[in-house]
């Protein structure tokens, strides 16, 4: 494999400490040397990338995809479509496969993408299927806390975490039932639950229980571990971060003091409102992931899709107007106030040691698997807007140029980014 120097960009390592213009020199599919390289530093036949006016970052990790494609309904996405042609490396999977599908998602996902594609298996036997519209699949007998972590254990290099829901129509239909034994298959791997909060399925028409939305957070948080991720802290549903009364919940900030961490999980019911109450109380999301699905992207529906699955009506929670990406949500932070410096980590170190692998990516640390991210950063004035209408000016723009896989480039061409619109 012929040697690649990336030259001239701002390279950001947080991992390493290193913020600086300077070179990459990249050999064998393997970081060779980060710095000013002079010439006897630099191989005779290197291929130079002028990187100048870019940023040079370990390869981008999505803490929140999903991309079981064709087995999740309209939610699996292509995972290159979402990884190395967005200009992501690395993807988590959240909750696409199960202690029953796990073998497939192996074989016909992680094994056949470029991108490096992780799981954070599902708590619930049928995994990341719709549930919106099939609630029943979700009920406490659908959990087999057994199979769940001898299929995580037996799957060690690719599981690393657990994915589960505390949503308000779960709650009101089974209360804690499902989350206790979430909490214990957390328990009994050792591995992270990320924890989906705020609505997700509707409140069942009829034999329900009444739920205060602001007590889930609470009833939650008391089942879980440090290192355990609480994800959408910024969503426009009730049952979160955010009380009924427009207040940040009182335990969030005990819960990251006792170790617990925040995933921001954009997603297409990211509420640029709540985003400006959570930052105003001090809590800074620790990780980044975009939770980009087929409901909120623009692909076309697989041939047989039952038509209310195809065609969702105007109220559906799901449904998304703004296109975003991996990309996109770290530009939406920081035109919410936060400094790249703050955004880069989310997306390389800190995701890194959400998923156990510090020591193998999250860093350009030299000997490294060569998984780097290249992106524009201009400056000017762009629109961006969220599903509830609410429109911000970002005055700093990041776009995906190419990203490295193992050395290997991949232009930033996905047909699902988006397009700036300028204001």
């Amino acid at each position: 494999m012929q040697a690649l120097l990336l030259h001239g960009g701002r390279v950001i390592d947080p991992a390493n400490g290193i913020d600086e213009v300077c070179d990459v020199l990249v050999r064998d599919g393997r970081i060779a040397a980060v710095g000013r390289l002079q010439g006897g530093d630099v191989p005779g036949d290197v291929e130079r990338v002028d990187c100048s006016g870019r940023l040079v970052l370990p390869g981008l990790i999505d803490t929140h995809s999903h991309v079981y494609q064709y087995v999740t309904g309209r939610f699996g996405l292509n995972a290159d479509l979402c990884g190395v042609h967005s200009g992501v490396t690395t993807l988590v999977d959240q909750g696409g496969a199960s202690c029953m599908t796990l073998p497939g998602f192996r074989k016909h996902v992680i094994e056949t993408s470029h991108s490096r594609v992780l799981s954070f298996i599902s708590a619930y036997l049928v995994g990341g299927l719709e549930g919106h519209f099939y609630p029943q699949l979700y009920r406490p007998d659908c959990a087999d806390i057994a199979a769940t972590v001898k299929a995580a254990k037996a799957n060690a290099d690719v599981v690393k975490g657990i994915k589960a829901h505390a949503e308000l129509g779960g709650f009101a239909r089974w209360g804690t039932e499902v989350m206790q034994k979430a909490a214990a298959i957390g328990e009994q791997t050792g591995l992270p639950v990320y924890i989906h909060f705020g609505q997700l399925w509707p409140e069942p028409e009829e034999g329900g229980m009444d739920v205060d939305p602001d007590s889930i957070f609470t009833q939650v948080v008391d089942l879980l571990k440090p290192r355990d991720v609480l994800a959408h802290p910024f969503s426009r549903h009730p049952g979160g971060f955010v009380e009924l009364n427009g207040e940040v919940h009182p335990l969030v900030r005990d819960a990251i003091e006792r170790g617990l961490k925040v995933d921001v999980g954009h997603g297409s019911h990211f509420s640029f409102k709540m985003a400006e109450k959570v930052l105003s109380a001090g809590i800074v999301p620790h990780t980044l992931g975009s939770d980009m699905h087929g409901y909120n992207t623009s692909v076309p529906a697989p041939a047989g899709t039952p038509e209310e699955h195809e065609h969702p009506d105007e109220e559906h929670m799901f449904k998304g107007t703004s296109r975003f990406s991996l990309v996109s949500a770290m530009t939406s932070m920081i035109a919410l106030g936060l400094s790249l410096e703050q955004v880069i980590p989310m997306v390389t170190v800190n995701a890194a040691r959400m998923v156990g692998m510090s020591d193998e990516i999250g860093s350009l640390g030299v000997g490294r698997v060569a998984d780097i991210s290249v992106l524009s950063d201009e400056s000017g004035r762009w629109l961006m807007r969220d599903n509830e209408g609410t429109e911000v000016i970002a005055e700093r723009m990041l776009q995906p140029v190419f990203c490295l896989r193992e050395g290997r480039r991949f232009d930033a061409t996905a047909s699902i980014l988006p397009i700036p619109e300028v204001a």
